[in-house]
């Protein structure tokens, strides 16, 4: 059996101890952000199964046409919007999809959040640098934390704002509101007042038709000069242009990003990475060890199951197959 595994950035999948589990099949591996559909149908021509890192690739009805052979996408996490999942099933491709976990993304953002705020990196630089304590940070004691989302990323940070003694307001769906009202949080009475009180506000939503461009100019103007905007979520939740445009008005004051709405962003000169009230970091969320064994582990226990015939190795309701 042929697998063919793109996007392996860091050139780490071969080192994880999962990695076993393909032991007896011809594996390749690519190393790039290659895009070219062309590049890619030479890439996948001889593949029986694709192992997908998240949405770096993108599978359309196009791409299919040129892969007879293919037989299997295992995707690492959810399917989202990547894969034309519809195309696959006219093409008779199946496709498997694993689990995902709140701990790393939080993790990154209370990291982001903190060096933000204390304005940690200007700070290390200058050091590096030859200079001493150039500015000055804020604490987050007191401070508001807003959260658009309350799933299992947003409980989580809500958890670690207590830790920091931070209030915490929620918006989203009214299961989101209430859940976190029983939780003993506060929900906002409305979008305009969350966006207006949010010292931070962090954005862990979906990205869905429903969700595309859902953070307007509008709902920035509304936030604080001193707020800070966390988005570890997706880029395209914001209206496009909307926040370099508020950032320059002042409102809000700064903004911490591991999303981008073109991946990956390697143009030094973009013009999110050279604001000086913004710190970026190269999609991280869920880039951390133990991570990639519970996705990778998944995707690839899937690929053995699949072609035994059997079901899937773990047990876990959110898990499921779709098959063409």
């Amino acid at each position: 059996m042929h697998i063919v595994i793109p996007d392996d950035y860091q050139n780490v999948i071969r080192s994880l101890d999962c990695f076993a589990l393909l032991d007896g099949h011809r594996v390749s591996l690519y190393h790039d952000a290659e895009r070219d559909p062309a590049r890619l149908a030479e890439r996948f021509a001889e593949a029986d199964a694709l192992v997908l890192t998240r949405e770096r690739t993108c599978i359309d009805a196009a791409l299919l046409a040129r892969l007879p052979r293919l037989r299997l996408i295992s995707q690492t996490g959810k399917v989202a919007g990547h894969i034309d999942v519809a195309a696959c099933t006219r093409h008779g491709v199946a496709v498997m999809e694993g689990r995902g976990s709140p701990i790393a993304p939080a993790e990154l953002a209370w990291s982001l959040l903190l060096m933000a705020r204390r304005q940690l990196l200007p700070a290390i630089q200058a050091l590096y640098a030859g200079q001493w304590q150039v500015n000055l940070g804020d604490r987050l004691y007191g401070q508001t934390l807003g959260i658009w989302g309350y799933g299992k990323i947003g409980q989580r940070l809500a958890r670690y704002a207590q830790a920091f003694e931070m209030p915490v307001l929620v918006w989203g769906s009214q299961g989101s509101r209430e859940a976190a009202e029983r939780d003993g949080h506060r929900a906002a009475p409305s979008r305009e007042a969350f966006f207006a009180e949010a010292d931070v506000l962090s954005l862990n939503l979906r990205l869905v038709e429903a969700t595309r461009h859902i953070v307007t100019a509008a709902d920035l103007a509304r936030m604080k000069p001193s707020a800070l905007l966390l988005n570890i979520s997706r880029a395209e939740l914001i209206a496009p242009g909307a926040l370099l445009d508020a950032l320059d008005r002042g409102r809000p004051g700064f903004a911490a990003l591991d999303v981008f709405e073109q991946e990956p962003l390697v143009d030094p000169a973009h013009p999110l990475l050279r604001h000086p009230r913004v710190l970026c970091t190269p999609h991280l969320g869920y880039v951390e060890r133990q991570g990639y064994e519970l996705y990778f582990g998944d995707a690839f226990a899937n690929v053995r199951a699949f072609f035994a015939g059997e079901p899937c190795s773990f047990a876990d309701p959110q898990v499921h197959a779709r098959r063409g």
